[in-house]
């Protein structure tokens, strides 16, 4: 693999005013994604709460950048290989990507 761009990344656990511990990943000044609070009484913190029953390892982040929110998400689940078939299905709500081949691309070695 060639690197075209990369990124000084910090991850942080922050908590907020009313002691909830979330995770904040700063890219850049001014800019960072700051974990959905599953704590927070609102559409989308019911959904997340609802999510990690099912998923703990499921993570849903806000973009905000100079103080404002985007509008974008990064959303993410940490699985294993074993797992994700579930976690595809409950998605998907549909059986047709079992037809395709389950293929692992070879890893290259990072070029700088």
């Amino acid at each position: 693999m060639e690197v075209i761009k990369d990124w000084d990344i910090k991850l942080e656990i922050v908590k907020t005013k009313k002691g909830v511990l979330l995770h904040k990943i700063q890219v850049g000044e001014n800019h960072f994604f700051l974990e959905q609070n599953p704590l927070k009484d609102s559409k989308y913190g019911f959904a997340y709460r609802k999510i990690k029953d099912i998923y703990p390892e499921f993570y849903m982040f806000w973009e905000i950048k100079n103080n404002k929110y985007t509008g974008r998400l990064l959303t993410g689940v940490i699985l294993d290989k074993n797992a994700i078939d579930k976690f595809i299905s409950d998605i998907l709500k549909d059986d047709i990507y079992k037809k395709f081949v389950d293929e692992m691309e070879e890893i290259e070695e990072n070029k700088k």
